[in-house]
């Protein structure tokens, strides 16, 4: 029998969560996303800083923002080489409430990947924090062409916001979700039976997942953040999980036999929900969702504090 690893890429496509492209390599999976923290983490290792270093020698008189979006690239560039499929390249998070100023910066990604000799239609999407100025911006991106991966979404109604919008791909969030219950609960807090199906997070992507099959809904959903193989397992037949490289090595080494969980007649069955259309809905509904307005927030912050550290990098 085949290990978990290849079971699950049978019943769904698996996503690197990583900029180390050859921890990508390792992995073969058919998609990758990348965010300033990861690109972060990847740079400070030794074999990536001569990608940084060249951006400096280069592009160094050139302003700090453009320089950064020219390293992202360079990554994505990199990974486009190794994986079959697209690559998720983030839009600078301190832009999320500035839809005009996403939309400026997304189209200059995509020019840059252009002169790069990526086809960009087919093979990036561009990321952007699931706030309603950034599902507005990708709205108008994507019908230009431009594809994109709404990202830090944690509420239902972020994720019927961007059904409307008509975006490409969402990543629900599954192990930040986990981690608000639990710190929530404190000491009353059961692992065992908030785990696998029982597992907020992954009950939060089930629910998004049933609803965008039931509504017919074309815009991917491809849970994210993962805390543990739990998790994943308990999602498998998602569009698309995208897996931290710790994950995808746990999965290949586990010889156990991978249940299909999730699919369109297994949605069907689900109960049956609606949400409200507008922007005052959204924001309501939002506000009182506890769990997605500070997970929200703190995912833009700690994205914000990580792209300054790159800033910093490439001023050094």
């Amino acid at each position: 029998m085949s290990n978990a690893l290849n079971q699950l890429k049978q019943a769904t496509t698996v996503v690197a969560d990583t900029g180390d492209f050859q921890a990508i390599a390792a992995f073969l999976p058919q998609d990758a996303t990348t965010n300033p923290s990861l690109i972060l983490k990847a740079v400070q290792k030794p074999q990536y800083m001569p990608l940084l270093e060249q951006i400096k020698l280069k592009h160094g008189h050139e302003p700090l923002e453009l320089q950064t979006d020219r390293l992202l690239v360079t990554f994505g560039t990199e990974i486009l080489k190794i994986i079959p499929g697209r690559v998720s390249t983030e839009v600078d998070a301190r832009l999320s409430f500035d839809t005009q100023a996403t939309i400026a910066r997304a189209r200059r990604i995509v020019s840059l990947y252009k002169t790069e000799g990526i086809d960009t239609e087919k093979r990036l999407l561009i990321k952007i924090a699931s706030t309603w100025e950034g599902i507005q911006a990708a709205k108008v991106l994507e019908a230009e062409g431009i594809h994109c991966n709404l990202t830090l979404l944690f509420s239902p109604i972020q994720a019927h916001a961007c059904a409307h919008a008509g975006v490409r791909l969402i990543s629900p969030f599954v192990g930040r979700i986990y981690d608000w219950f639990k710190k929530s609960a404190g000491g009353a807090w059961d692992e065992a039976a908030n785990a696998g199906v029982n597992d907020p997070g992954v009950k939060s992507v089930r629910r998004i997942y049933a609803y965008f099959k039931q509504n017919d809904i074309r815009t991917e959903v491809m849970g994210a953040s993962f805390r543990n193989a739990g998790q994943i397992k308990a999602l498998a037949g998602c569009d698309l999980l995208t897996i931290s490289p710790e994950l995808l090595a746990e999965l290949q080494a586990d010889d156990s036999l991978l249940n299909l969980e999730l699919g369109t007649e297994w949605a069907l069955a689900q109960p049956r929900e609606t949400f409200p259309e507008g922007e005052a809905a959204f924001r309501y509904e939002l506000n009182a969702d506890a769990m997605g307005t500070e997970k929200l927030a703190e995912g833009i912050r700690a994205f914000v504090k990580d792209s300054i550290t790159l800033d910093g990098l490439l001023k050094a």
